[in-house]
């Protein structure tokens, strides 16, 4: 076997990526608190309940854990409706304790990445129409100021909306997340509104710290059509990325939205990042449909494809590729700020991981401008409508005892990180499937 590392640049982000309903507990003044209590909109009637209990305080055990393992950066998100339970009300001791959090990466030499929206939004935003009214980009602004007054001593980098294509995907034309529509027209504004939330938190967010970098957040899914040779599986592949994919990108680009057949002015929106942010899990093949409540299209994995414990994912790493050539339009500095798959044995993730990061390599060694790399997820969390039936964490979460459990890809990505690069020995000795791919002779 040959003996070789795909080494990384000096000062590559190394890290993993968390979100706050998904890792703190006890929320109760949000969307998805109310949500949850609402009979079958979760998988098993799960709750998030404690989660891995960040706000009691086991975020300083989880971040010393990943210091330890070489990681030099984390992603995480603030939860608006803790800093803001009410419209007329700041809680400053929320944002205190958000410092102490931030400061507590930083103690432990890592570099925070901060998403200030992240899914859910606070029940009295709900309650005047949620993203739909057209105030919300204005409220999501003035939070913006009142968090980066509070934690700029600590953190540089932020993003303002995580995937708002597929907030807007699952809350209003699947149904999956609040508040549970399927309204083309009100998928349209809540798109709008996203962004010009995102360009109003840049403008906020540059007015206060002169040195920030602020990027976006797109989740980009890999489309391809199922039948090459048919022009209607092309033309569904193509009407589903442009949807999906392209529609925030381009209007971050080129401030214009063209989204499911409606198109408006967003000048405020060009321009308005400095990194762009890239989440890529999996490829789907796409072919026609006459249901129409698909929107004329049926999605399936590639035959062949390994896929994740539960059949959410399958594993084609040479999507990653794809992903990073896409965002590449920008000729900005580009974050891979969400990759990982579901699967509590650890079988598959290991794999996952060292053949998705190879196909990270060969676009840095391209000279593509990737700056970093947040791996989904530290610990086991709460997975929104799946509940708790996925586990995306390097280490597992036991949910009775909270005891954190050292999965085989802690010590794989540990090895990454410390090496600043993939090493032949470590796919040897943690995913030794990979060797043919990743070290052929």
């Amino acid at each position: 076997m040959p003996t070789a590392t795909y080494h990384f640049p000096a000062g590559f982000l190394w890290g993993a990526a968390t979100a706050a309903h998904q890792v703190e507990g006890s929320n109760n003044n949000n969307t998805w608190s109310d949500w949850e209590n609402q009979p079958g909109r979760i998988k098993n009637g799960d709750k998030a309940g404690l989660a891995a209990d960040w706000w009691g305080g086991r975020w300083k055990e989880d971040f010393d854990r990943a210091a330890a393992a070489g990681q030099n950066a984390h992603r995480l998100s603030i939860e608006w409706s803790r800093i803001q339970p009410t419209p007329t009300h700041w809680a400053e001791d929320v944002l205190d304790y958000y410092r102490q959090i931030v400061r507590g990466l930083v103690e432990r030499g890592l570099t925070p990445l901060l998403t200030l929206h992240h899914f859910s939004d606070p029940l009295w935003l709900a309650e005047k129409g949620g993203w739909e009214n057209q105030e919300a980009p204005g409220l999501f602004a003035a939070f913006t100021r009142k968090v980066v007054e509070a934690l700029k001593e600590y953190v540089t980098y932020w993003i303002p909306v995580n995937e708002p294509n597929t907030y807007v995907t699952e809350a209003y034309l699947e149904g999956l997340f609040p508040p549970g529509k399927k309204d083309l027209g009100a998928a349209f504004t809540v798109q709008a509104n996203l962004l010009r939330g995102h360009a109003a938190a840049y403008q906020a967010i540059h007015s206060l710290q002169k040195e920030a970098r602020v990027g976006s957040c797109i989740n980009y899914r890999s489309f391809q059509p199922r039948r090459p040779w048919l022009p209607l599986d092309r033309l569904m592949a193509r009407f589903t990325a442009a949807a999906f994919n392209d529609a925030c990108i381009n209007t971050l680009l080129k401030g214009r939205l063209s989204y499911l057949g409606k198109r408006t002015r967003l000048p405020e929106a060009a321009k308005t990042q400095d990194f762009v942010g890239v989440n890529y899990y999996t490829r789907d093949l796409v072919a026609f449909s006459l249901s129409y409540a698909n929107f004329f299209s049926q999605r399936s994995f590639p035959p062949g494809a390994p896929l994740s414990q539960t059949g959410f994912l399958a594993h084609v790493p040479q999507g990653m590729l794809e992903a990073l050539d896409w965002a590449r339009r920008f000729n900005l500095p580009i974050l891979i700020t969400e990759n990982g798959v579901d699967d509590s044995q650890d079988r598959l993730r290991p794999r996952y991981l060292v053949e998705h990061l190879h196909q990270v390599w060969r676009a840095v060694n391209s000279n593509w401008p990737v700056k970093g790399y947040f791996h989904w997820t530290l610990v086991d969390n709460f997975e929104w409508e799946r509940g708790w039936t996925q586990r995306f964490g390097l280490w597992g979460l036991d949910l009775p005892t909270q005891k954190r459990i050292r999965r085989p890809s802690v010590d794989l990505y540990a090895a990454i990180c410390k090496e600043n690069g993939i090493a032949s020995s470590a796919v040897e000795k943690y995913a030794p499937e990979s060797l043919p791919a990743l070290f052929p002779e």
